[in-house]
């Protein structure tokens, strides 16, 4: 999906609703950007941003064009970015595959301007009771939470919350995180063949994922 369609629109998808409120030609940082993917919509959503991505690894050549991206360790490396100079932040599916959370959320709230949010995602509990794709699909789409070898442990939105604030972030909200275009088409998907689609689509159904959003107090 173009997330050019959703300029209009942005509250159908709760990652879009959340970049959407970002100042006119603010700065957002992406933490955890793996293939960029995410952060190409992004960029469809709102090309007035400027883009900024860290990762241990990370793909920059498939990142948006004018995207600034550095190489850390979020456990251990302090960021490059000064003090107070982003606008907002997202962290998607990132703090399950970390074994501790305390220098990342400290270098978080240093990096976030007074006023600014971060938004987190990641699997929701429910994920750990959701059988696993069977037959030949089998570990090639994650159902269940731990289909994923690199996933270390859940962090429910209650731990992440403690987190955030141990941090000096303080809690806007909390929810599931959907897109209900995906959701709404699940049904459609039901009696097709296995396809990365249909296993997105049922995600979105099923409610898959949770989300927090942390503010920086002025």
């Amino acid at each position: 999906m173009r997330w050019t369609w959703l300029r209009h629109c942005p509250w159908v998808d709760t990652r879009a609703a959340f970049v959407a409120a970002t100042r006119d030609s603010g700065a957002l940082l992406d933490f955890g950007s793996s293939i960029g993917e995410t952060l190409g919509h992004f960029a469809e959503l709102r090309p007035d941003l400027k883009l900024f991505a860290v990762d241990i690894e990370g793909q920059p050549e498939r990142y948006p064009p004018g995207c600034e991206f550095q190489r850390a360790d979020l456990q251990r490396d302090r960021l490059p970015w000064p003090d107070a100079s982003m606008d907002a932040a997202t962290c998607l599916h990132l703090v399950e595959h970390l074994n501790d959370l305390t220098h990342f959320m400290r270098e978080v709230a240093r990096v976030l301007k007074p006023g600014a949010r971060i938004f987190f995602e990641t699997p929701h509990p429910k994920s750990m009771i959701l059988s696993s794709t069977g037959g030949p699909d089998a570990g090639v789409f994650p159902m269940n939470f731990f289909d994923d070898l690199s996933h270390i442990r859940p962090v429910t939105t209650g731990a992440l919350a403690q987190h955030v604030r141990a941090a000096g972030l303080t809690v806007d909200a909390t929810g599931i995180s959907r897109n209900w275009l995906f959701a709404a088409a699940y049904p459609c998907f039901t009696f097709l063949p296995a396809s990365r689609k249909k296993f997105t689509a049922r995600l979105h159904w099923l409610g898959w994922s949770a989300y927090l959003i942390a503010r920086k107090p002025q």
